[in-house]
């Protein structure tokens, strides 16, 4: 594995990168999504009685008599706040592959250097360079991929925290309104 991973050159390293910190984001987004919907999916009462700390400030603001307007603001905030670093595993998935791409045309121009420095070529001599595009591209896939994938599955899971969170500001505004 050590030795794939040599062989693809130096773009290797900043794929190695973007997988590292693409990964990381991804699961700790994945985790941190999941506990969040779990707090608030429940019952207003719930949400009263527990005070989940993505809807503090939205249960301070019906305290304090907010309008539905000012509501809508402080829901954006949060939401804002929950969707927070999604916007780098894009880049990454963006970026992974093109890293990949980078290494096949700098393995295809180590390999057309050494058929213009030599006089006969044999397939031995240009394998270094093919070697090291096609193990950028794959690489550079293999990154990008899943990170694109965990990237829509976690995009969809915060649009279901801001829909809860917002379908449970409302019934907790119009509890308010009428006074129970």
């Amino acid at each position: 594995m050590i030795e794939l991973f040599l062989k693809g050159g130096f773009l290797m390293y900043p794929i190695a990168v973007c997988s590292v910190i693409g990964l990381s984001i991804l699961i700790n987004k994945a985790i941190k999504y999941s506990a969040l919907l779990k707090e608030i999916e429940s019952s207003p009462n719930e949400i009263l009685k527990n005070k989940p700390l993505i809807m503090q400030p939205v249960l301070k603001a019906l305290e304090d008599g907010c309008d539905e307007q000012e509501l809508s603001v402080i829901g954006t905030r949060q939401v804002r706040g929950i969707e927070a670093g999604l916007s780098w595993l894009g880049l990454i998935a963006t970026i992974a592959p093109l890293l990949g791409l980078t290494g096949t045309v700098t393995g295809m121009i180590k390999a057309f250097m050494v058929i213009a420095e030599s006089s006969s070529v044999n397939p031995s001599m240009l394998a270094g360079g093919i070697w090291e595009a096609l193990i950028t591209t794959a690489a550079g896939l293999l990154v990008a991929i899943p990170i694109h994938i965990g990237h829509h599955y976690l995009e969809r899971q915060a649009d279901e925290i801001a829909f809860v969170m917002k379908e449970m500001t409302m019934s907790l505004y119009r509890r308010c309104k009428v006074g129970i």
